[in-house]
């Protein structure tokens, strides 16, 4: 029963990955492409589109990979799923946090979970760079630049530079978003 198997495969996400939506995304990915729920291409984006819109990533994806398997009730599933172990921990954690952080394992623990999920952002990054910049797909694969993927690309880093050297700050998220979404029409329909 694909209800079942969304709320069990999100609560699985959700209970053992630590740091937040972007460490979830490599695990999303892994199994929403093993059980052949989305195709790479969806699946990336579903990140964009996740990424762009208000609230958590891990939560949007949820949402969006149980609506696109079970309807409305799919994404309510998965989403629940999903945010349902955070929210048992957390309520667990706040009834013990005054004698919760002054133990050496939870730090010992913490401190090694860091690591981790640096290098699970990292890889997704990286996984989702090559894939939608250069076409890599694989070790092997061949490799097929997405000219206008990189000219959007160069021109977002130079306006965040830009933007950085002429005003002494980051451009606002919201700006680079609404931009990108602009050139991206513009390129995608030449």
């Amino acid at each position: 029963m694909i209800y079942l198997q969304l709320f069990l495969t999100f609560f699985e996400i959700g209970l053992f990955t630590f740091g937040g939506g972007y460490a979830m995304i490599a695990l999303i990915r892994e199994k929403t492409l093993a059980f052949g729920w989305l195709a790479e291409s969806e699946l990336l984006n579903m990140v964009a589109v996740a990424e762009s819109t208000p609230g958590p990533i891990a939560v949007n994806m949820a949402t969006f990979v149980g609506s696109a398997q079970g309807g409305i009730l799919g994404s309510l599933l998965a989403t629940l799923g999903v945010v349902l172990p955070s929210f048992l921990i957390i309520l667990l954690i706040s009834a013990l946090i005054r004698n919760f952080l002054k133990y050496k394992g939870v730090k010992a623990f913490l401190g090694g979970v860091r690591p981790c999920v640096v290098a699970l952002i990292l890889a997704t990054a990286m996984t989702m760079l090559l894939r939608i910049l250069l076409g890599i797909t694989t070790l092997r694969g061949g490799f097929a630049p997405d000219v206008r993927a990189l000219i959007l690309f160069g021109i977002l880093v130079s306006v965040a530079f830009v933007f950085k050297k002429v005003r002494k700050k980051k451009p606002s998220p919201l700006a680079m978003i609404l931009l990108s979404a602009g050139l991206g029409m513009f390129l995608y329909s030449i």
